[in-house]
């Protein structure tokens, strides 16, 4: 069984099911045994479920113990009462864990605008202190329990060491549908044992966010619930990283790789995807600008059924990339497509189509990962970025959602 939250110091957890859904699990805990350096960005979508009001207000000395979520119930648009819910969540976890309600970071996900059951939830809080873990199965259950109209869990892990201290780090992550994050749309919780201050923790979290989580589409919707958020509670021993050296920019790095690899899984179990698209801009004037160009072709709805249907339609790429924003010189536009980085096909050179390649992609295009590269060739700077197709079974799926 691969490494997973239970293996980084200090932490227990556990994954219960209380009855918000019938059969999965849909109540998860994560717990420090000593207080953390935390940090968290939430969804940008004015319209906030309640857990997210309340976890901006819990996140903001910079300090966590413990992060509690429930699926099944997203507790968005449920008012007064909703509110009552969340902090419930916090000032139960907190009173059975002894510690303080601020130090709780309180998450949902599922249906918007659902009565809360707030019973249910304290009762299957309850359940997980007292069943709280560090075994394997423990953080595999809690990384089933915040999913809802996923098909698989998703789970990373990563080691690396500081001056001599060995530092793990392990993330869970939720997300299928609605997601469209600029910050939202999913949920990821990471714990690492490491010592690092909350203010360059905040950063390198958003800085990673932005290059992983930030840079993914399955549908355009930005939710009202979703957060990624991280525990560093020290317990590695190393001295505590206070400025931006070679032991900031390791943990880093391996930050930004984890929040890749689990981006990449949630863009992988799309609602009815069948395959993975990887988007590349370079030759741009301005990271920025090549940022803006892969999410509004990884977002563009024809882009994504022409990839569902094995269709190398190049002129759907090319008008979404026109329509971004960015100013460009369409004559010197290059586009590739492929299956590997390193074997591109190139269908467009100098914004002029190339003879006969769309039978060379025939083989590719029914590939379950495809690679578009679009070359400005205006500057130096690039980016990446992740999306899914879009199928006749993505559409079933929202069109039956609640029912």
């Amino acid at each position: 069984m691969l490494n997973n939250l239970t293996h980084v110091r200090g932490f227990k957890c556990w994954g219960a099911h209380m009855g918000i859904k019938s059969k999965r699990r849909d109540i998860a805990l994560i717990y420090s045994s000593v207080p953390a350096s935390a940090a968290a960005v939430f969804t940008r979508n004015i319209v906030a479920a309640e857990p997210i009001k309340l976890s901006r207000q819990h996140i903001k000395d910079g300090m966590a113990q413990a992060f509690i979520i429930n699926s099944g119930n997203a507790n968005a648009c449920t008012g007064k009462e909703g509110w009552k819910g969340a902090v419930a969540m916090a000032e139960t976890t907190a009173k059975e864990l002894k510690i303080p309600k601020e130090a709780v970071i309180v998450a949902s996900t599922g249906l918007i605008g659902e009565p809360f059951p707030t019973e249910k939830v304290v009762k299957g809080i309850k359940e997980c202190v007292k069943k709280l873990s560090d075994r394997v199965i423990a953080g595999s259950l809690t990384a089933n329990a915040i999913l809802t109209t996923d098909t698989f869990a998703k789970e990373g892990f990563t080691s690396f060491t500081v001056e001599g201290h060995e530092i793990n780090m392990a993330g869970i992550a939720k997300g299928s549908g609605m997601i469209h994050p600029d910050m939202g749309t999913m949920l990821g919780f990471i714990v690492c044992d490491i010592a690092i201050s909350p203010k360059l923790l905040d950063e390198a979290l958003r800085t990673a966010v932005d290059k992983s989580f930030n840079m993914i589409t399955v549908d355009g919707d930005t939710s009202t619930n979703d957060m990624v958020s991280i525990m560093c509670n020290g317990e590695a021993g190393n001295k505590e990283i206070t400025e931006k050296d070679a032991n900031y920019d390791l943990f880093l790095a391996n930050l930004e790789q984890l929040c890749t690899h689990l981006a990449k899984l949630i863009i992988s179990d799309g609602e009815g995807s069948t395959k993975l698209i990887e988007y590349h801009t370079e030759g741009a004037k301005t990271e920025k600008e090549a940022r803006q160009v892969v999410r509004t072709v990884s977002n563009s709805n024809l882009v994504k059924t022409a990839i569902f249907g094995s269709d190398p339609n190049w002129g759907r790429i090319i008008a979404a990339a026109g329509r971004s924003g960015v100013d460009f010189d369409p004559e010197k536009v290059d586009l590739y497509i492929g299956a590997d980085i390193n074997k591109m096909e190139q269908v467009v050179k100098a914004g002029q189509p190339i003879d006969g390649v769309r039978k060379k992609l025939k083989k590719v295009m029914a590939e379950s990962t495809i690679i578009i590269l679009i070359d400005l060739n205006q500057g130096d700077e690039k980016s990446v970025g992740w999306g899914s197709d879009f199928s006749y079974e993505y559409v079933r799926i929202n069109a039956e959602y609640t029912t």
